[in-house]
């Protein structure tokens, strides 16, 4: 009697099983397949507890559920990108500020600006090519707070070509650069995520952006 009522409990979780997940396609099919064989194949003086294939259920559906937000979620982020590319693809041809550690000459003067947080008595701008040649361009004594520059590649000597970039100062401080440049493209990268152009500064990402005002330097050197 024990062993009947059993058997009739598995046979209807199995029936609300398949009506529940057929819906959910080959995934969910697979898994229906796999528990009615289970079923099927079950010693039938001890069957197995329904509550164990109702945890099966249950962990199916977790899984479905995790699956649906991360699809969710995958959409979410391209919509946020396409919205990026719209609001950047407007700002083509104006000038951004830019945070970074490299710039791109060719000829061209770059502008920029960092921040000092203490005197320094001695400043200068560290350019170090692909190589490892480093170029040093002196700045002199500065005060607490905003400088800005202007790098003339041509009056300084620097050769067309990508460098890393940095600001030596007396007391070690290391403030973190922002170059101003035009922006000269938007376009999607290989993962599907954002890459923007700026004269200067090259291939670079969105939230590398800091302002959007490009303000002239006043230092030049």
């Amino acid at each position: 009697m024990s062993s009947l009522y059993t058997a009739a409990a598995n046979g209807a979780t199995q029936t609300g099983s398949g009506s529940a997940i057929s819906a959910n396609g080959s995934g969910s099919d697979m898994f229906t397949s796999l528990l009615v064989a289970q079923i099927r194949n079950q010693n039938p003086l001890e069957p197995t507890d329904a509550s164990e294939f109702v945890t099966q259920l249950t962990q199916l559906s977790q899984m479905e559920s995790l699956q649906t937000l991360s699809s969710q979620g995958s959409a979410t982020a391209g919509l946020i990108t396409g919205l990026q590319a719209l609001g950047f693809g407007g700002l083509v041809g104006s000038r951004v500020g830019v945070t970074t550690d490299k710039v791109v000459l060719d000829g061209h003067k770059i502008e920029g600006r960092f921040e000092l947080a203490a005197a320094s008595s001695t400043t200068s701008l560290v350019l170090t090519n692909a190589a490892g040649k480093a170029y040093r361009i002196e700045l002199g004594q500065q005060a607490p707070g905003e400088v800005a520059f202007e790098i003339d590649p041509v009056a300084a000597g620097l050769p067309a070509g990508s460098y890393s970039i940095a600001v030596a100062t007396k007391s070690g401080e290391k403030p973190a650069l922002e170059v101003s440049g035009k922006l000269n493209s938007v376009r999607l990268g290989s993962g599907g995520t954002l890459v923007l152009d700026v004269e200067g500064v090259g291939a670079t990402d969105p939230d590398a952006v800091t302002t959007f005002s490009g303000a002239s330097a006043t230092t030049t050197i």
